[in-house]
């Protein structure tokens, strides 16, 4: 059964939200099979990428599984995006270049910047900016969607990022970054004093069954996930750390690894929206991921930061042309660096 909140009966249009539910005659086939039943005139492949992209929710907790057994009385609602251009177009962004030639460009991503188009950012991404500075050129290289991307940051995460200009480039840096010889260095802000000065943290990691928009620490259907650390520096008060500035080496690129394994080993990053939340001094409830400040200057200060303070500070290849290997570092950003001296300064 189908109700369509706006729109006509029958035919569905851009722009329209569905309500569906689950009848008897339905129940334990594929999610996308259903729905490609119930909506006529859409093909499973669209829907099925509708799914994957986080359009199709139930009890407003997206169903990101295409195969999903369909249950008796479930009810989805499934928002149908309005049309986009087949292509990104470019738009003038201001960009910090660390290094530019005929095969590739390298810059400083500020927090904030989406890397590429995709639902709720279909423009303003680094592609975007890309393909205004770089030309027509670009369009098409490593993918239409994604134009010269080899790798991607968190939109919140700031820090070094190479791209490709050449279909060469491309495929010789996506060859580095799958073969793990790229280096590449964060700097994390983590809540708290941790103890030793370096460690290694080995998991799995894969989508959370508790909130699959989520990642984290599995002991099945995961992949191996390699994060190295070492103590920079203990930040705060002299004798009453409240943070803890580190060092984060990937030896595998899982999305949100560095965040999710920092949470694991209780430190979460400071203002991380999505696994760091800080608990008020008096509450004595604890929550993956939550974290209680004795400060309250100190909580204070962190809940007007805006972001996970992790910066990718350093990033190193292999030059897809010359051969030669290149590095590039940047320094902190300066809400990071303000939010550290702010800390110290606690009295």
């Amino acid at each position: 059964m189908i109700e369509k909140e706006k729109g006509s009966e029958n035919i569905y249009a851009d722009g329209e939200v569905v309500t569906i539910l689950a009848t008897d005659d339905m129940v334990g086939c594929r999610l996308d099979s259903f729905l490609s039943n119930e909506i006529k005139g859409m093909s499973r492949t669209r829907l099925k990428s509708l799914i994957v992209d986080g359009y199709l929710t139930m009890n407003n907790i997206p169903l990101l599984r295409p195969s999903h057994k369909v249950v008796l009385g479930e009810h989805y609602r499934l928002v149908i995006p309005e049309l986009m251009p087949a292509l990104p177009q470019g738009q003038e962004i201001p960009l910090n270049i660390l290094y530019e030639d005929e095969e590739i460009i390298v810059i400083d991503k500020p927090a904030g910047m989406v890397v590429h188009p995709a639902p709720g950012n279909p423009d303003n991404t680094l592609v975007n900016a890309l393909i205004e500075h770089c030309g027509n050129g670009l369009t098409g290289i490593g993918g239409v969607r994604r134009p010269g991307i080899v790798h991607r940051l968190d939109k919140d995460t700031s820090g070094v990022m190479v791209a490709a200009k050449s279909a060469s480039a491309h495929s010789s840096l996506s060859m580095q970054f799958a073969e793990r010889t790229v280096d590449r260095a964060y700097r994390a802000l983590a809540y708290g004093n941790i103890k030793s000065s370096s460690g290694n943290i080995e998991t799995m990691i894969g989508r959370s069954p508790r909130n699959r928009k989520k990642m984290a620490v599995v002991n099945r259907n995961g992949k191996l996930a390699i994060t190295n650390y070492e103590m920079e520096r203990l930040v705060g008060p002299v004798g009453s750390p409240l943070a803890s500035l580190l060092i984060c080496r990937l030896s595998t690129g899982r999305t949100h690894q560095i965040r999710v394994h920092l949470t694991h080993i209780g430190h979460p990053i400071i203002g991380d929206p999505v696994y760091g939340r800080i608990r008020k001094k008096k509450s004595k409830k604890r929550q993956s991921g939550s974290y209680r400040l004795a400060s309250e200057e100190a909580h204070r200060l962190i809940s007007l930061f805006s972001r996970q303070a992790l910066h990718a500070y350093y990033l190193g290849f292999e030059h897809p042309k010359t051969k030669k290997r290149l590095f590039f570092e940047t320094i902190l950003p300066n809400d990071m660096k303000n939010l550290i001296s702010n800390l110290d300064s606690i009295d």
